[in-house]
């Protein structure tokens, strides 16, 4: 028989412990509630147990709503990543996991929701209140678990402009910076992601400090995230809001337009971090162009008939 949890060591604990009781009195298997919620039944018990991944928003919806919950696990969730979080950003992803459309300009690094895994273990590698590795393996799937929500049923309008900077700083180096670039790419072609790049002749700007997040929730409601290396503030009240969404707004108007911001993108991709076997664009120019005066050189020796020998005079 599986070692009892105590539900009051962790929020992840006593989340589990909820599901299990939930489950246990509808007559369920986890096998049957992982049917329900269209996930393989050791999901559930990796829940139960608080080990693996933290539930997405997605499933624990799925959860509520098929063991008839009444809103306890939904109420929960936000404070199950109390131990993959700082808590200056908690109340923010909570805002964030029920925003309709989301606005972030990047100062210094791509934003969770565009991560790639290795993108996001380099720059979470360096948090000063990381405390392990398992602590680094729960923020890493907690992040990714919140990028489900970009290609899902609700998801948000998001916009997003990335300071230069934020593309030319190689985190993690060439091949982590090939992966991030393209996946970005990627994400624009989907109809909800729209992204810009703020380039480095726009000058100083009025979010130099840190990032900004614009949140707009279902009912119209806004609030405002602003977040340095180490520090984070959630904005509620709504005059202040409105002075950022101003902020944001400039930033827009300052930004490349889209289709001009992707250029820039795969521009950067292939002068920067292209792969060391694949040549640059001048290199390939100049290789064709080497390849067609050799071509062009035999064909008009060819055409010419055979150059005579110079013989010696006698």
């Amino acid at each position: 028989m599986a070692k009892a949890i105590d539900p009051q060591s962790s929020m992840a604990a006593l989340f589990g412990s909820r599901v299990r009781k939930l489950r246990t009195a509808a007559g369920l298997t986890q096998t049957e509630v992982g049917t329900l919620t269209h996930v393989v039944g050791s999901r559930i018990a990796q829940i139960e147990r608080a080990t693996g991944a933290k539930p997405t928003l997605e499933l624990t919806r799925a959860l509520d709503r098929e063991l008839v919950a009444d809103d306890l696990l939904i109420d929960l969730w936000p404070y199950v990543y109390r131990e993959a979080y700082p808590d200056w950003s908690r109340a923010f992803i909570a805002y964030s996991a029920r925003a309709s459309v989301i606005r972030q300009y990047a100062s210094h690094a791509v934003p969770g929701l565009l991560q790639t895994p290795e993108y996001a273990r380099t720059l979470l590698s360096f948090g000063h209140s990381l405390r392990d590795a398992d602590h680094l393996e729960e923020r890493i799937a907690a992040r990714l678990d919140r990028q489900v929500r970009l290609t899902g049923p609700d998801r948000p309008e998001l916009w997003i402009i990335l300071d230069e900077a934020v593309l030319r700083r190689p985190v993690g180096g060439s091949a982590v910076m090939r992966g991030q670039l393209e996946k970005l790419l990627k994400m624009a072609e989907e109809p909800n992601i729209t992204l810009q790049v703020l380039p480095f002749d726009q000058g100083a700007h009025g979010a130099l400090a840190g990032s900004l997040s614009v949140l707009v929730m279902p009912d119209g409601s806004k609030v405002a995230y602003t977040e340095g290396a180490h520090h984070g503030q959630l904005t509620e009240e709504p005059d202040e809001v409105e002075q950022f969404v101003l902020v944001y707004d400039r930033l827009r108007a300052m930004a490349l337009p889209p289709l001009m911001s992707l250029d820039l993108i795969r521009s950067v991709l292939e002068a920067d971090y292209r792969a060391a076997s694949v040549p640059s664009r001048s290199d390939r120019r100049r290789l064709a162009q080497e390849q067609l005066q050799q071509r062009g050189g035999r064909r008009l020796r060819g055409g010419g008939g055979r150059i005579p020998r110079r013989r010696p005079r006698p």
